[in-house]
């Protein structure tokens, strides 16, 4: 459904905002009169809404994290007036045209001095196919017309969010995600080709096996052997190189393959399309298999979930 709200005053303002994406303190630079309008749609698990609204400050605080469910990534493209963003001891100014991600796992604050509108897209981390870390190195830094895909990007999210208002069931989704493998893609030309001081030769490796998994995931061969050879790497090396994440190389694989099998299950394409053969098409080819670790993963059965997301 497509929403669409006004707040006459910063106390309702500050009710929607936290109820529409994650829990946020608003504050006011100054008394004044007061007035917002929020309008877009949740797809399923991601959000896609145009902010319009006088000056203000929104806060992501340790103790709101603290109490939310999972975390969220969330874009935004600036399409009037100014913001400025914060997050992991950066900041930038937000001008028209400009694109950047900040993680609501993690304390933020974004500020406006004036009248603007925004378009805010959030949807869940694991969608990039991105570590945590990476994206870390990106948060609170412009994509916009300086670069080279940003400014390709920002004119198509532009025309998803003016079709906001008839962009709705699997359709709708389906675009939505495409914004965000867009947005990976973004993301990922960014970490490759920025030297960055902290950017350390174990972090190229690591984002080099990264994508060589992410092009593998069909392969019902794909393991840590197969991985290092690529990579002229021992097994032990493969594996000392993932414990400076939170994953294992086995867990990184299953969870990008359940995250795929995930999208195609609740993708209307895709609607007649057996579910052993969608875990076969992400290299789960065993049925029983593949339902046991979906099950354990998203708590339901794969049919299941399909079931509940048509």
């Amino acid at each position: 459904m497509y929403q669409q709200d006004t707040a006459a005053d910063f106390v309702r303002w500050r009710r929607l905002i936290s109820d529409s994406f994650v829990p946020l303190e608003a504050e006011q630079a100054r008394p004044r009169r007061f007035s917002g309008l929020l309008a877009g749609r949740h797809l399923r698990e991601l959000a896609m809404m145009r902010v319009t609204a006088g000056p203000h400050s929104v806060i992501r605080t340790p103790e709101l994290i603290g109490r939310s469910g999972p975390g969220y990534y969330k874009l935004n493209l600036q399409v009037s007036g100014h913001g400025l963003l914060v997050q992991d001891g950066r900041e930038t100014l937000l001008q028209p045209g400009d694109l950047a991600i900040y993680d609501t796992e993690r304390p933020y604050s974004l500020s406006f001095d004036d009248d603007f509108s925004t378009l805010v897209l959030m949807f869940p981390r694991q969608l990039t196919g991105l570590s945590a870390d990476d994206v870390r190195e990106l948060t609170a830094t412009t994509m916009g017309a300086g670069h080279r895909l940003g400014q390709a990007v920002a004119p198509f999210i532009t025309q998803i969010g003016a079709m906001l208002p008839t962009l709705d069931g699997p359709i709708g989704h389906r675009l939505a995600l495409n914004v965000v493998d867009l947005l990976a893609t973004v993301l990922a030309d960014e970490l490759y080709s920025r030297p960055g001081a902290e950017d350390t030769q174990q972090a190229r490796l690591l984002r080099r096996v990264h994508h060589f998994i992410e092009s593998q995931l069909a392969n019902p061969d794909l393991g840590p052997e197969m991985i290092a050879a690529a990579h002229y790497l021992s097994t032990r090396a493969l594996h000392q190189l993932f414990a400076r994440t939170d994953h294992t190389v086995a867990r990184w694989i299953r969870e990008r393959r359940l995250e795929h099998c995930r999208r195609d299950l609740q993708d209307p394409l895709h609607r007649d399309t057996p579910v052993g053969a969608i875990g076969a098409r992400w290299g789960l080819a065993d049925p029983a298999h593949f339902s046991r670790l979906f099950r354990t993963e998203y708590g339901k059965s794969p049919a299941q979930y399909r079931h509940a997301h048509r």
